[in-house]
């Protein structure tokens, strides 16, 4: 696979800083059920990465000791390591807020049949990847087959209640495009989500967000073996927007990898760009306290570019 940070390094994004911490975010492994194109993870079936009970047993101190309330879970599949729901039913007796970035096709994996039950009692946010509306072009994109698994799944949380006003249970889905292109306008595409998922499969949902492919990882290397990389950063760089940059999401969140490590945002984890924190040259939970946070600089290269190109794009949407 093509090193994209090379590419990456010299860049005139504008510098930012830190606010208030509002988001944990953490990856709890890259090991996944499937090998998506797009994945600026490189997530995949033969990964074995998985973050351990002490490292979980640390954020939880953290989310004692903090005010922080907001824990958005990411993988591969989070919900493959071993201490998935360990860290959901205690972070839960915390009053936390919890995301499960789930792409639904692992509701029918082996030992996970009770999985979207447990997400329901728990009152667990989900985010489901479907970054389309169409057979054919979730299939090119996430393997032969997963379209229809993923129909059943949201099928699946539907009954459980998720998607449904007054529930309590938010099911969100998450858009990102076929190739390198910028994302439509969120407003109009989830009008058009909720119209084709409603009369095809009769499923219902509470919000669309859209995310811009990012230039690193399977996808960025992808871009470079069809020589499209230059031309996608070009797209990239000439979509900036200056307004996004007070709603960039690494202003708010702190992103977290299996082995407890602090980074910026999960795309910065990817490219081993660690938080700058105290004079620390790689900050880890077990020594994170929230004061140390708010004014630091953030990491920024050239991949910045994604999150503020056009409407902007983060992990909750369009900015």
């Amino acid at each position: 696979m093509h090193a994209t940070l090379p590419l990456l390094e010299q860049t005139d994004f504008p510098a930012i800083k830190r606010g208030t911490l509002e988001t944990l975010q953490v990856n709890l492994g890259y090991r996944c059920n499937q090998q998506c194109q797009h994945c600026h993870v490189n997530a995949g079936p033969k990964r074995t990465e998985n973050m351990t009970r002490e490292t979980i047993d640390q954020l939880l101190e953290f989310l004692k000791a903090s005010e922080v309330k907001r824990l958005d879970l990411t993988g591969g599949a989070p919900e493959l390591n071993p201490n998935f729901r360990y860290l959901v039913t205690e972070a839960r007796r915390l009053d936390i807020h919890l995301i499960d970035r789930c792409n639904l096709t692992i509701l029918f994996e082996p030992d996970q049949e009770e999985l979207a039950q447990f997400l329901a009692d728990n009152q667990v946010e989900v985010v489901a990847s479907l970054p389309c509306y169409l057979k054919e072009n979730v299939d090119k994109q996430r393997g032969k087959g997963v379209f229809d698994v993923s129909i059943e799944g949201l099928k699946l949380l539907n009954q459980l209640g998720y998607g449904k006003a007054n529930s309590g249970l938010t099911l969100n889905l998450m858009y990102n495009p076929q190739g390198p292109t910028l994302p439509p306008s969120q407003q109009s595409l989830e009008a058009a989500y909720r119209d084709h998922l409603r009369t095809d499969y009769d499923i219902v949902f509470s919000n669309l967000y859209t995310l811009t492919n990012m230039p690193i990882q399977r996808f960025g290397s992808m871009l470079i073996s069809k020589g499209m990389f230059e031309d996608y950063m070009q797209l990239l760089r000439d979509s900036f927007s200056q307004e996004n940059l007070d709603n960039v999401m690494c202003r708010s969140l702190i992103s977290i990898d299996w082995q407890g490590y602090l980074y910026d945002c999960d795309f910065n984890q990817m490219l081993n760009l660690p938080a700058q924190l105290d004079n620390k040259p790689r900050p880890h939970i077990r020594d994170l306290f929230v004061q140390m946070l708010s004014g630091k600089p953030i990491v920024v290269k050239d991949h910045c570019y994604g999150c503020t190109a056009g409407q902007g794009s983060s992990c909750g949407g369009a900015l």
